[in-house]
């Protein structure tokens, strides 16, 4: 069954203003691609970051557009990942780097073995963290020092979000405290599921655009940490910061919160839930259904979806029924769903780019920016791919939902950034319907026709031999280009060990050499 159609997510957009659909027609803020091939290159045909000149920015940033060429890679620069623990917080309530002398002698180590460089989580709930517009730099100001005389380069990361899932709430970095001030008053600011229950690990996407934050809106408070770090940090950009990810959701990764884990709600491999019960986004969705001329469509997300740990089997909405992921209704919510994520990404990353563009003159040295996804690989194998679809993934046997991502990325020249590179299909259980290699082989085929570099990671902690093969044999693309970089996840106690180190030193002179 063939899905048309195009849902406007009803949200205000990166300008304020409506964009002219090539067909007469205009959306506000933002719109969903058709399938038809005319639609799916509309991204492409309008540009929100000018100017461009043969396919690049002129500036002192190489932007790698969806019109540039892409070089061949034959050699993978490793990143390894801080510690998840490298911050702590002390008895005065101030973050601190923690196990400083440490991690000065293992940087020594990792640099004598061959990384590359390393990857530093740059926390909004650090630097931001007790008032706005008050950002206080100096933990990473002496962790960059320590890092650059270590001889090594920065995969900056740009986290909106919170980890204190990963620590059961007794640890790890919160959002920043005035933020969490604002949602003890108002709990619609984060996401919420349709039992009520709410995420604060990341603001919903809902109050993106709206001025809820001492007058900001959610946007604006993200675009004034990368103006402050650009500024701070801007002798290191392009020269020991090689590559800046921004935060997009929960993790990092442009994804809904679908999947939570460290509370008890969900479980692999559960087909998850959809993350849309706040009020800002169940407004929106009333309001774009009533455009539609459908206004019982607004008050309520799709029934008989299931709970965080369905299997899909006997889940109506995630079968071929008339209520169902291929009804009318079906559609449009997740049109309307996919496309709110799509209008975040598209906010954010104009802001990221802009913003990093004002902060260069001339073209002398180069940073990537990056987007990273989720990898949601179980249940792929069924015609509805229901964990992608309460992901926000728009992916289905019938709909490609990574192309209109990969369209964003590449109209503000940002890399692909995807997980489960150490994953293979005959690793996963077989009655769960994982396919991690398909999934990649899905995303690579949207960034070569996007003309997008590719960046990835581990998603598991893997130090045997036959997973780092399996990581340096996924780094080779199927036209046999490599990956534009790989990040190990991440450095502990355990890297060092010797059993593991005899391993890993091979691991990363083979990611080094001519692959």
């Amino acid at each position: 069954m063939a899905e048309t159609g195009v849902i406007g997510c009803g949200c205000r957009g990166v300008s304020g203003g409506n964009f002219l659909h090539p067909g007469g027609f205009s959306l506000k803020s933002c719109f969903l691609e058709q399938r038809t091939k005319r639609n799916r290159n509309f991204f492409r045909s309008v540009s929100m970051i000018p100017p461009f000149k043969r396919g690049r920015f002129i500036t002192k940033l190489r932007y790698v557009t969806g019109n540039s060429r892409i070089f061949r890679h034959k050699r993978v620069p490793v990143f390894v990942m801080m510690p998840i623990d490298t911050f702590g917080i002390d008895a005065s309530g101030c973050p601190k780097i923690k196990r400083l002398k440490a991690l000065t002698v293992s940087l020594k180590a990792l640099k004598l073995a061959g990384v590359h460089g390393i990857a530093v989580e740059v926390w909004w709930g650090i630097v931001e963290r007790f008032c706005p517009l008050e950002f206080k730099w100096s933990l990473y100001e002496e962790l960059f020092r320590l890092i650059s005389e270590a001889g090594l380069k920065l995969h900056v990361a740009l986290c909106f979000h919170s980890n204190m899932h990963l620590f059961g709430g007794k640890g790890g970095i919160s959002l920043p405290l005035w933020i969490r001030e604002i949602g003890d008053v108002n709990k619609d600011i984060y996401y919420r599921d349709k039992n009520g229950f709410s995420n604060n690990d990341y603001l919903t996407l809902g109050v993106d655009q709206l001025p809820l934050f001492g007058g900001r809106t959610a946007v604006q408070c993200y675009e004034d940490f990368m103006l402050s770090f650009s500024t701070k940090f801007e002798a290191y950009i392009g020269n020991v910061i090689e590559e800046i990810s921004v935060g997009l959701g929960p993790s990092g990764e442009l994804r809904y919160p679908a999947h939570p884990s460290g509370d008890g709600r969900w479980k692999f491999p559960g087909i998850g839930e959809f993350q849309c019960h706040d009020k800002y986004m169940m407004e929106d969705l009333m309001a774009v259904a009533s455009q539609e001329g459908k206004p019982q469509w607004g008050g309520r997300d799709p029934p008989d979806t299931g709970c965080y740990n369905s299997f899909p089997s006997g889940v109506p909405f995630f079968e071929e029924g008339n209520d169902s992921f291929l009804s009318d209704y079906g559609r449009f919510f997740l049109e309307w769903y996919s496309g709110k994520l799509i209008c975040h990404a598209d906010a954010i990353l104009a802001k990221a780019a802009d913003v990093l563009r004002r902060r260069q003159e001339e073209e002398k040295s180069s940073v990537m920016l990056v987007a990273k996804i989720g990898g949601i690989y179980w249940w792929y194998k069924t015609s509805s791919h229901p964990a992608e679809l309460t992901a926000g993934y728009y992916n289905t046997a019938l709909r490609d939902g990574y192309d209109p991502v990969a369209s964003v990325l590449s109209r503000h020249g940002a890399a692909l950034h995807i997980p489960c590179l150490d994953m293979a299909d005959s690793e996963t259980p077989e009655k769960y319907l994982c396919s991690p290699e398909g999934l990649r082989r899905q995303i690579h085929d949207v960034s070569k026709k996007w003309t997008l570099h590719v960046t990835g990671r581990n998603t598991s902690e893997r130090f045997d031999k036959m997973g780092l093969r399996q990581i340096r044999e996924n780094c080779v693309q199927p036209n046999g280009d490599t990956l534009r970089s790989f990040t190990f996840c991440r450095m502990n106690e355990k890297i060092f060990r010797v059993e593991n180190w005899n391993n890993f030193v091979p691991f990363i002179r083979q990611m080094s050499a001519d692959m």
